[in-house]
């Protein structure tokens, strides 16, 4: 699908990014794929192509496309094109995090993780059936059935002239599954049910004794106020541009917003940003034109990397 832009609702959107379906070779994420793909990317471009990959990366070989591919869905490496040869190289957010000196290398904090899970989802999102069921689904409680039958006609209706496989978008579901929510039963350890670091966020429960997952609406313990507000100045940032404020509603609400990624109520997300707006005087809660809104004095972005550095050095001095 041919990229472009579009505007919902007085929105500047980012450019559409053609969709991407069972690319993760039906492995989720596991622990130490996302900082071993940065770090052997960054010190060879050309790692994933090389015909040893797989023994100088330590894992099988559909493992080393997984890892290829939740290391560019996670946007910690980016591929070009140079001289007709596929290259891959460290984003600036891949590079902050991950580098020796970086917020967290080892992702070793919660938060690292939820602005993972942020920067998976967010706008250009390479992972359809995410993007789908985090931000498109209308129903809190499903069955991987429920989830394969509503991306189905997802499918059918945004993308008419792509071919998916059923088998494709099952995979997917299965994988996201697998990704988010514990299985609520004890079952036997293979390669299907190595649980995956981004279990922890608590962001899907399965429902014991039945086949039915629900998404956990609101506050959530481990998400630290500092990531959300983060991701709300980001969100501001990409969708509205050179301006100085943006609603709660639209933070809440709208496609691929803070809260449809962290499924927050209004509540919870108003606490997170009066936490930070507390203690950072470039960001403001205002309400009153009757209008809850984020207000900012600086470029979103900036005050968003003025925010995780914070964050980060916090917590690193709180480990020693």
């Amino acid at each position: 699908m041919a990229a472009g832009s579009s505007s919902i609702k007085g929105q500047t959107v980012a450019p559409i990014v053609g969709p991407s379906f069972a690319r993760h070779e039906s492995f989720h994420p596991r622990f130490g794929w996302i900082k071993k793909g940065f770090d052997k990317a960054s010190a060879e471009p050309s790692i994933f192509l090389r015909e040893d990959a797989a023994v100088v990366l330590g894992v099988g070989k559909n493992m080393v496309r997984a890892i290829r591919y939740w290391c560019n869905a996670f946007k910690v490496l980016d591929e070009s094109n140079d001289n007709k040869t596929r290259v891959t190289t460290a984003t600036k957010f891949g590079s902050k995090l991950l580098s020796a000196d970086g917020w967290d290398p080892f992702l070793e904090t919660d938060g690292a993780l939820w602005l993972l899970h942020w920067y998976l989802l967010s706008s250009p999102c390479q992972a359809t059936t995410w993007e789908f069921v985090f931000s498109k689904l209308r129903q809190n409680e499903f069955t991987a059935d429920d989830l394969v039958s509503h991306l189905t006609d997802y499918v059918k209706t945004h993308y008419s002239g792509t071919s998916v496989a059923e088998s494709s978008l099952k995979n997917d579901i299965s994988c996201l599954l697998r990704m988010y929510g514990q299985a609520s039963e004890k079952i036997e350890a293979n390669e299907e049910t190595i649980v995956c670091p981004f279990v922890s966020l608590g962001l899907i429960e399965h429902i014991p004794n039945s086949k039915i997952y629900a998404f956990r609406i609101g506050a959530k313990p481990s998400l630290p106020p500092e990531i959300v507000v983060a991701a709300c100045l980001q969100y501001a940032h990409q969708t509205r541009l050179g301006q100085r404020s943006i609603s709660l509603s639209h933070l809440l609400y709208d496609h691929l917003s803070p809260g449809q990624c962290f499924k927050l109520t209004e509540s919870s997300l108003y606490s997170a940003l009066e936490a930070v707006a507390i203690k950072n005087s470039g960001v403001l809660l205002s309400d009153t034109t009757g209008i809850a809104q984020l207000q900012f004095q600086d470029e979103p972005q900036l005050l968003a990397e003025r925010l995780l550095d914070r964050y980060f050095r916090m917590q690193h001095g709180a480990s020693r």
